[in-house]
Parts: structure tokens; sequence; C-alpha cells
């Protein structure tokens, strides 16, 4: 090196010596480097470090001492002026920082020293979030044995066994020397000692529920630690030379059960509640902790939603039972309902044969008498006795119509008829009684009114007879008019009959019929009961006119029945009444219309010479037998007579000459009257050889009729069987109106 800056002289080093002192200066320097490095990790990985600056500092200060020993390696050897430059300026940075930094230390040592009180700080910290954490578990361990409690008493919906469930799970989760519940009386008076821990069968006591203790906890929805020597607290066992522990009172809220009334649960309008007392060990400094208390409250609220739930179930289960025994008694009571209604349908039906039949008969032998020449003595006493059969006849006829209505047995007969033709029967019917009373009957028609309808024209006559009956009955002098009309849809809604709502559907109409009268009248007060079973306005009227008091409320019920309506009007007594009745019917189709007008025509040709006509009566009875023979003998027909079914079909398959009408009784014994038609439909086959069957039969149901019709019978009769009744079922078939397709009733 040719030129040197250094003031003093060149030193001649010594190898050794100067090869130890550049290591070591090149691992110092290297030392100075990492420790920066290690310093900005610190720095970058601390988020809560107060002193960033100040490493910052401190790392620029050894980065300068690093600096210079790191220069030095070039002073060990001859060196340039400007190593010599770098050096002074590298120190000079370093005695700047390090006294900066210096400086700095000395105000930071004061935040440094109070590390220690903030270490205190910490740990108290932890010291309480270990008190926190202790309590959570200790929640977290409450939460357990509550839902544990929750279940077991759930579990069941016995109301002791949840009671004592919850008093030994309390027990056991508390460590409880006793608790107890105490229950309201019915009146809500008193409390009850109901279940204890350590009794099965606590002994009856009783605490006025206006106690002071009591109503200072049941004004409260918190658990409350109240005196041990409270009255509700007596259960605890005798502490001895110790101290009484701690006794908590919380109340159990009873759901009110307004719609059950259950025997031993206080009245639901007192707003009840139960008392659940625990108690401490007697032998024990321990006091109740608040989560202890939250966790009587949380078992106290399940405890009351348990109980209510067994009470009403308990209650249910009481109801069903009641209910499953009333259920029994109303099954038994329907099966002796159902038992008797059988019963009377069966008496019905053996008192509809069995009076029927010698009605009949009196009413048919009665008609033929009066057919004979009779004195006019003779003839007014024959007339009396016709009279007042055909009176009692139609008295049985109306109880055993009431009996079918009430029962529900009555079905409408649906069948195609005419219309007009059912007024004039009536008028024809009722003229002859009110000829004798020298009443005018007269029949209004309204030219709009259909010539054939669809309905029941036997409940629809029998319903008109009856009222237009009534009003010939109740009218001593004067009139009796009959109206029969379509009743517009607009005239329908009556506002003095709101109930009544007609409906229209197609192909239907509404037939009203009005008969107006001149009679007795009626006071407004008595028309409602006119249409209730066996009553009449006055018992007087009774005994001067006659009657049942079931025609009208039948009339009624065969009126609903054909869904329609019907009331009276009347101004008073002495001044008539008016009947109006409304009722629906279809209008037919067109092709039925044709097929019944030709069966109800009149007939142009009606054949009226019977005489040397052969026909066969089945009747085992001898004196329907002896009525037929005298009707038919009179009328010139040649009889003949069977006993039983099987006589008359041996009689038939014998005989030389063919009958040419068969009378079939159809209640025969042995063979039935429809088997005997039968087989002698099997015996001759389509023609002219083939006999007309004509049956016999007392019951007037469209159930019979059907049956007839469906087994080919070509006329269906309904007893009594009188002369002419007779002499137009002959007409009829022998005109041509036969064959199984056409059956005739009448």
């Amino acid at each position: 090196m040719d030129h040197c800056n250094c003031v003093e002289p060149h030193w001649p080093p010594d190898d050794l010596f100067m090869r130890y002192q550049y290591i070591s200066d090149f691992f110092i320097a290297l030392a100075y480097f990492s420790i920066p490095l290690e310093l900005i990790y610190f720095v970058k990985k601390s988020a809560v470090f107060p002193y960033r600056w100040v490493l910052v500092q401190f790392g620029a200060f050894i980065v300068l001492c690093g600096a210079t020993h790191l220069i030095s390696l070039w002073t060990f050897t001859t060196h340039s002026r400007t190593v010599a430059l770098v050096m002074t300026v590298a120190k000079a940075l370093t005695a700047v920082v390090s006294c900066a930094t210096a400086l700095m230390l000395v105000h930071i040592i004061p935040d440094l020293l109070s590390v220690k009180t903030r270490e205190l700080f910490l740990k108290n910290k932890a010291a309480e979030l270990d008190r926190e954490m202790g309590l959570i578990r200790t929640q977290e361990e409450t939460g357990r044995h509550v839902r544990m409690l929750t279940q077991e008493i759930r579990s069941t919906l016995d109301r002791h066994m949840i009671l004592n469930t919850t008093l030994v799970e309390l027990g056991k989760t508390l460590a409880l020397e006793e608790c107890a519940l105490w229950m309201p009386t019915r009146n809500g008076l008193e409390l009850q000692l109901s279940h204890t821990l350590r009794l099965h069968k606590p002994v009856s006591m009783t605490v006025p529920i206006h106690h002071p203790t009591i109503k200072q906890v049941f004004s409260s929805h918190r658990a409350m630690v109240i005196s041990p020597n409270s009255p509700v607290a007596v259960t605890r066992p005798n502490a001895g030379k110790y101290m009484a522990g701690d006794v908590v009172a919380m109340r159990v809220p009873l759901l009110h059960l307004n719609n059950f009334h259950i025997a031993d649960w206080p009245d639901p309008s007192k707003k009840p509640y139960a008392l659940m007392v625990l108690m401490l060990p007697s032998d024990s400094a321990r006091r109740w902790h608040v989560h202890e208390l939250e966790l009587v409250e949380v078992v106290a609220e399940q405890v009351a939603v348990a109980l209510s739930h067994a009470a009403i179930l308990e209650e249910s289960m009481r109801a069903r039972d009641l209910l499953m025994e009333q259920n029994v008694a109303l099954d038994m009571a329907r099966r002796e309902a159902e038992t008797a209604i059988r019963a009377r349908n069966d008496f019905l039906a053996v008192m509809n044969h069995e009076m029927r039949t010698p009605m009949n008969a009196i009413i048919a032998f009665t008609s033929l008498l009066k057919e004979t020449d009779l004195t006019p003595e003779q003839r007014s006493m024959v007339e009396t006795v016709l009279k007042s059969s055909n009176l009692l006849a139609t008295l049985i006829n109306d109880v055993l119509d009431m009996s079918r209505l009430e029962d529900g047995s009555l079905e409408l007969d649906m069948q195609t008829f005419n219309l007009p033709a059912v007024f004039r029967e009536v008028l024809n019917l009722v003229k002859p009684i009110a000829s004798v009373k020298k009443l005018a009957v007269t029949l209004q028609l309204a030219p709009d009114l259909p010539e054939y309808a669809v309905g029941d024209n036997k409940r629809l006559m029998q319903t008109t007879l009856n009222v237009v009956g009534n009003a010939v009955k109740f009218t001593k002098e004067g009139s009796v008019v009959i109206t029969a009309c379509l009743d517009r849809q607009e005239y329908l809604r009556d506002p003095r009959y709101p109930d009544f709502r007609p409906v229209y559907d197609n192909g239907s109409f509404f037939l009203r019929v009005q008969v107006r009268d001149t009679g007795i009248g009626v006071i407004s007060v008595d028309i409602p009961k006119l249409f209730n079973k066996f009553v009449q306005a006055d018992s007087a009227t009774t005994r001067s006119c006659g009657g049942t008091g079931l025609g009208l409320a039948i009339c009624k019920r065969f009126v609903t029945l054909m869904e329609g309506h019907i009331w009276i009007e009347s101004d008073g007594l002495g001044k008539g009444c008016n009947v109006t009745f409304i009722v629906k019917l279809q209008f037919p189709e067109f092709s039925n219309d044709m097929q019944q007008l030709a069966i109800t025509a009149p007939l142009t040709n009606m054949w009226t010479d019977f005489t040397g006509v052969r026909i066969l009566v089945v009747d085992d009875n001898f004196g329907h037998r002896a009525l037929v023979k005298g009707i038919l003998n009179r009328l010139g027909c040649d009889v003949t007579f069977a006993s039983s079914g099987r006589e008359a079909l041996q009689i038939i398959s014998h005989s030389v000459q063919n009958f040419r009408i068969l009378v079939i009784d159809i209640t025969l014994p042995g063979l039935e009257g429809l088997e005997v038609g039968m087989h002698v439909k099997e015996m001759f086959p389509p023609g002219p050889r083939k006999p007309l069957l004509v049956a016999l039969t007392a019951n007037a149901d469209s159930g019979t009729r059907d049956r007839c019709l469906s087994l080919g019978i070509d006329c269906v009769v309904v007893k009594p069987v009188t002369l002419e009744k007779m002499r137009s079922i002959l007409g009829e078939l022998l005109s041509g109106y036969s064959g199984s397709d056409n059956a005739l009733q009448l």
C-alpha cells in the first residue's frame, strides 16, 4: 500500500493475534446483524407489545455496531482513506443512535417497572376467569340435573309419582336434609302437607294460607329464604345442638283447569299455588347459592306443568271411563229401543192384518148387504154400520200410518198419476156425507194445472181427503171450497212462514191446495196445537163432531215428506177456516205420460157383463171366501173356491175349462199366494188361455205392490173388497188392460 492516512505510523501486526481479532470481529458483526432480524420477527408476531419504536431504535443501534465491527475487518491490513472515512461515519452514527437509545430507556424504565403490577392484575383476571368457568361448569351441572329431573317427572303422568320423584331428585342434587310439598285444599283456604322426602306417609298437617310467610312467598315468583322456624318447615328433624340449616320456599303455580272438575284439585277461580319447601342440612355452614335457587325455580315451573298435565289426564281418564259407561248404557238402551221398535213393528204388522181382516169383512159384507132389497129402516141401519166401519177403518189406518211415520219406515211411492182425478175422487168421497148435512162442496182446478204428475198420489189424496173431511165435519151449514193450482216461485216465500224454504230443481213444481169452509173456526192461539197428535182445539168438539185428532198430524208429516208446508188461518170462532198446503211434485217424461194415459184414461167400452166368467178364488179365510163369492155371484160370475195354494194348483190342472181370472190372497199358509201365481204362469204360456192374476192384500204399501208387479201380477187389490171395486177391477181387466207391464192397483 503506497499511501496511508493513518495518524500513527504503520504497525507491523502479529499474524496469529490479528487472525483472532479478524475472526472475532466477523462473528460480532454476524451476531449484531442477526439480533435485529430476531427483533423484527418479535415485533411482527407480537400484537400487544407497547414499545415497538424503542425496539426499532435498539435494532438500528445494534446494526450500526455490527457495521463498525464489519468495517474493522479491513483495518487489520493496510487500508485506504475511504475505509477510514466509512469507519468514522459508522462510529458517529453508532454514537448518535446509542445515545438516543440510552435517553429513551430513561423514559421507559418506569413503565417497565410497572410490569409487575400488570402481572398481578393478570393473575387476578385469571382467578376471576377460573371462578366464572367454575360457575359455568356448575350451571352446566345444574342444567344437566334439571334435564334429568324434567325427564324423570315427564316420564309419568301419575301425580304422586311426579311429586315423589321431584323431592328425591332435588334431595340428591342439592344434598338436602328435607324437602316437602304443601298442596292447597279444595276451598283454597289452607295448605295441606302432601309429600315429604323423609316420610312416605306424611302426617296430616295444615297451615292457613293467609300466614305472613306464605303470603310473602306467594307474592313473588322467585325462590325465597324463609325462617327455619316457619310452620311450613316443621317437617325438619330435630337439629339438636346444631344450628338449623337455611330454608328456601318456592311457590308452584297450578294451571287453571276451568273445563275440569277434579275432586282434590283446588278451585281454579282462586289462582291456587302449591308450596315447595327445601331445607339444607343442620350440621353444615352451607348457604344457598344463586344457581341453586335458579334450579329450584326451574324445577318448580316444570313440576307445575307436569302436575297440571297429570291432573288433566286423570280427569280425562275419569271422563273416558264415565263416557264408556254411558256409551254402554246408551248402547243397551239403543238395543232395547231397537228391540222395542221391532216388537212394535211386529205388533203393528200383526194388528194390521188382524184388525183389517174383520174390519174389511164388516165393510164388504155391509156394502154387499146394502145392495139387497131392504126396508128404509134396515137401509138406514146398514148405512150407519157402514159409516161407522169406514170411520173405524180410517182410525186404524191413521194409527198405523202415524206409527210408520214416527219410526221413519214410511216412504213415498213415486209414480205417474192423473192429478185432477185425485181431487175429483176426493170430491166423490165427501159428497155423500156433505149432502146429508146439506153442504155445498165445490172443486176449483186452475187451468194451468198439469193433467199428469209424478209423486205419491195415495198420500196426496189422503192428505186432501183428511183436510176436506175435517172441513165437512166441522161445518154445520154453508159451503166447502177446494182449490188446486200451481204455486209460482215468487209467491212461495211467505213472510208469515220463514221456516219454509222451497227448493226448485229441473222438472219439478209446487202444488198449492186450499180448502175454505164456513165452519166453527178456531182461535189463533189454538192453531199450533192442531198439528199435534190426539189434540183438538176444544174437547167439546170431540164430543160433538167426533175424531181422534190424528188427521192433521198425519197431514203435516205427509206434507213434510213431500217437501212442502201446511198451515191454518182463521179469523176466530164461528168464522170458518182456511187450510192451505203446498207439496212438491214432478213433471212426468213424455213417454211415461203416454203410457200412463193409456192406463188411466176412461174406458169408452168398459166391460159390464160378467155373466159366465170363470173365476177361481184362493183364500184360506172362510169369511173372505163367502164375501168374494157373494160379490162375484151378484155380478154373475162362475166362482170356484180353494182354501190353499196346493188345492188351487190341483183344481187348475184337473179343470176341463180354463179359468179366466184367479183371485189369490197373498198371505196363504204353506204355499204363498205369489208362489201360486208363479206356478200358474209356468203352467200357461202367454196367450188367450193364460188366466189373469189378481192379488188380494191388506197391506197398501209400495213394497207389496212392487213385489207383485215384479212377479207378473196383473192387478193388486187392497182390502176391503166392495161390489163397486170388484166391478171396476173386472171391467178393466176384461176390457184389455191386463198383462204384467201394466199392473193395476185398486
